[in-house]
């Protein structure tokens, strides 16, 4: 197992927000995380929601924007938040664009060279991290799963591809149909390669049929966000959900764009549809 280093502790809301070095073996460089411990975990493990990020974030954009951590601790609910990509790998253009590359992983295992020798982002986030949690910090096995943006793509992949491993799944704003929108398509060429069949294993809206355990999906998406028809197409998912029978709930917030002043003005909503899973609420 890893060895992992502290790089910093706050105390907060009555728990502990800490910052996590360690070295990936999955990603082959090193990595940094959040997690955010509640004071129930001083007596006893506790269930995690792990929360994926999106384009050009770090492990730090949530932590310090959603505001998560006031009701997290009341419920006794601990928070992972990993890194969007590898990092200090510096691979030929990996830091040229803001949509591509570094901060930018899509949470997608590559099969092309360069990308292929780092950027293995789904096990990293649902094999590699959680193995290392789960062997270092006070918390039990259960898991759920949220993100937004590329990281709410992200937290659909966990549940759709790996439903066993997860009890409950949200997001905010996700990229639904990735191999239909600009931003996918440039990153899915470059890590996937130009086999667009390749493409349809990383791309909710085609998983939701082939997924054998339906985890019921929790989405809210800001009426107003400036990337809603291009890039995020919540309705191409809808469509596949009622093709399927697979529940899915979308709030449509009328006024709210595609940032983190959307994202802090419902995240207690998702806090409490993942503690109820999670068996920490009725």
């Amino acid at each position: 197992m890893a060895t992992i280093k502290e790089i910093s502790r706050n105390r907060v809301h009555g728990g502990e927000q800490l910052r996590i070095q360690h070295h990936s073996a999955v990603l082959s460089c090193d990595m940094i995380f959040g997690v955010f411990l509640p004071p129930q975990a001083a007596s006893g493990p506790v269930p995690v929601l792990y929360w994926l990020s999106g384009l050009t974030c770090t492990d730090e954009n949530f932590t310090q924007k959603a505001g998560a951590q006031r009701l997290a601790s009341k419920l006794g609910l601990a928070i992972v938040c990993p890194d969007t990509s590898p990092r200090g790998t510096d691979l030929p253009g990996e830091h040229d664009d803001w949509d591509f590359g570094s901060g930018a992983g899509f949470y997608v295992n590559a099969t092309r060279e360069p990308w292929s020798a780092h950027y293995q982002m789904f096990d990293y986030v649902t094999e590699e991290l959680p193995a290392i949690i789960e062997a270092n910090f006070p918390v039990t096995d259960q898991r759920s799963v949220s993100g937004h943006s590329m990281g709410g793509h992200g937290a659909l992949m966990c549940a759709l591809k790996k439903p066993e491993n997860y009890c409950s799944v949200s997001a905010f704003a996700p990229i639904c149909h990735p191999s239909e929108t600009r931003w996918g398509i440039k990153a899915f060429s470059h890590y996937l390669g130009e086999d667009r069949n390749e493409w349809l294993e990383w791309d909710a809206t085609q998983l939701v049929c082939k997924t054998d355990r339906q985890l019921p999906i929790l989405i809210d998406q800001g009426a107003d966000d400036e990337f809603l028809g291009d890039e995020l197409k919540p309705g191409s998912l809808e469509q596949a959900c009622i093709c399927t029978h697979h529940p899915l709930q979308v709030n449509m917030r009328e006024g709210y764009d595609h940032s983190y002043y959307f994202i802090t003005s419902f995240i207690d909503d998702h806090l409490r549809y993942h503690a109820r899973a999670l068996g920490l609420l009725k």
